[in-house]
C-alpha cells in the first residue's frame, strides 16, 4: 500500500455495494481496507482485507489497529455493513431486533468511535454511514430495520458537531432499493411498492451511491457535515 495516498475503510465489502465501492476507489487510486465476517477473493496491490464481525468491539479495535500499523491509519471510512429483515412488528423476534440493531447501529458506532481517534490526531477524516429511504417512508414490516437505521442518522449528525472541530465530517446516504444480496429477502411486490413511492421510479445504481459517496469524501465538501442525502426522491 501507498502510505501517500489516503485510506478508505470500506466495512462488509465482500459482495454488493461494498465490492463495487472497494473496487471502484481502487480504480481512483485510493489505499483500499475491507472487512467482513469472511474472507474475500478481492486481489490488488493498494487493498488489505480483514476478518472481522462489526459488532464485536475487541474485532473492531484490533482491526483498526493493525490498520494504523501497516498504513498510518484511516482517512476515510465507508460503514456499508448490514441487515435487513421485513417482519411485521407483533411477529418480530427479539433476537431478530438484536441482530439488526448490533450488526447495523453496534457496528457503525464502533468504527466510527475508533477510526475518528486516528481522524483526530490527524485533524482530517470522512465518514460516510449508510441508512435507508425506508427510513423516511415508514414502511410497513420494516420496522426493526428502519429502527436501527434511523439510530445511525441521529448518531452521525451528533458526531458530527462534537468531531467538527478536527476537519471531521459525518454524512448519511440512505438508498432506494438496489439489486444486491440483502435485497432479495424482500418481496417482489414490496420492492415495486417502494420504488412507485419514489419521485425517479426504478432501482437505484452503484452509480448512484459512488456518486454521492465522491461527494462527501472529496475536499470541496469540507463544510458539508451532518447531512443526509436520500436517492429517488420522496
Amino acid at each position: 500500500m501507498n502510505p501517500k495516498q489516503k485510506t478508505i475503510l470500506i466495512t462488509g465489502n465482500r459482495k454488493g455495494i461494498g465490492r463495487y465501492l472497494s473496487e471502484y476507489y481502487l480504480e481512483k487510486g485510493y489505499n483500499v481496507v475491507g472487512c467482513s465476517r469472511s474472507s474475500s477473493d478481492l486481489s490488488h496491490k493498494n487493498y488489505i482485507h480483514f476478518l472481522c464481525d462489526v459488532k464485536k468491539e475487541k474485532e473492531v479495535k484490533t482491526t483498526i489497529r493493525s490498520i494504523k500499523k501497516l498504513n498510518g491509519g484511516v482517512n476515510i471510512l465507508i460503514n456499508n455493513a448490514g441487515k435487513a429483515s421485513l417482519n411485521h412488528s407483533i411477529l418480530t423476534p427479539s433476537e431478530t431486533v438484536k441482530d439488526l440493531f448490533e450488526t447495523n447501529y453496534l457496528g457503525s458506532f464502533l468504527f466510527s468511535r475508533e477510526c475518528s481517534k486516528q481522524m483526530i490526531k490527524s485533524k482530517w477524516g470522512r465518514i460516510i454511514n449508510f441508512s435507508t429511504i425506508a427510513v423516511p417512508l415508514d414502511l410497513e414490516g420494516e420496522m426493526a430495520y428502519s429502527c436501527s437505521k434511523s439510530a445511525i442518522e441521529k448518531m452521525s449528525r451528533i458526531m458530527s458537531k462534537e468531531l467538527s472541530s478536527y476537519n471531521i465530517t459525518i454524512n448519511t446516504i440512505g438508498p432506494t432499493p438496489v439489486y444486491t444480496d440483502l435485497i432479495k429477502v424482500v418481496p417482489k411486490d414490496k420492492v415495486e411498492e417502494i420504488i412507485n413511492m419514489q419521485s425517479i421510479k426504478r432501482f437505484g445504481t452503484f452509480e448512484d451511491i459512488s456518486n454521492v459517496t465522491d461527494f462527501f469524501i472529496s475536499n470541496e465538501s469540507s463544510f458539508i457535515t451532518g447531512q443526509k442525502i436520500y436517492l429517488g426522491g420522496l
